[in-house]
């Protein structure tokens, strides 16, 4: 008899992942559900920082949480907050956290324009307005 716990699936990492971003205030922030689609990983989260500082904060976060929470490491972080994109690939899930200018240079999302998409719910006074919204 095995006292393992299961591993959390793709989708409730990227989902963690997604929440972790918003909480440290990234901006459009999105899971992509590429199952089906692409042969090299499950699911995107791409989220957007406009300050370098903000992006590295943000990979930190995300990588800090999963940790944490799942016992889950990247195997792989990649880019420079300076060039305007960061990633940190899961295997079954990357995170993408990129510039305003650089998140439209590549387009991740019109690329997977076929991708189911899941979007955070709001977190603090951005949950608040929403809330205030008719």
């Amino acid at each position: 008899m095995s006292d393992s716990v299961p591993k959390p699936s793709a989708e409730s990492c990227a989902r963690l992942s997604a929440e972790a971003a918003q909480l440290e205030k990234a901006e459009d922030v999105v899971v992509l559900d590429l199952r089906g689609l692409a042969g090299f990983t499950d699911f995107f989260v791409i989220a957007t920082a406009a300050s370098e500082r903000r992006r590295a904060t943000i990979v930190d976060a995300v990588e800090r949480r999963v940790r944490e929470r799942v016992g889950r490491k990247p195997i792989h972080l990649e880019g420079y907050p300076a060039a305007g994109w960061l990633l940190a690939d899961y295997v079954d899930f990357v995170v993408h956290v990129f510039s305003p200018e650089s998140r439209e240079l590549y387009q991740l999302e019109k690329l997977w324009g076929d991708a189911a998409r899941w979007y955070p719910e709001p977190t603090g006074a951005d949950a608040a307005a929403a809330s205030r919204t008719p």
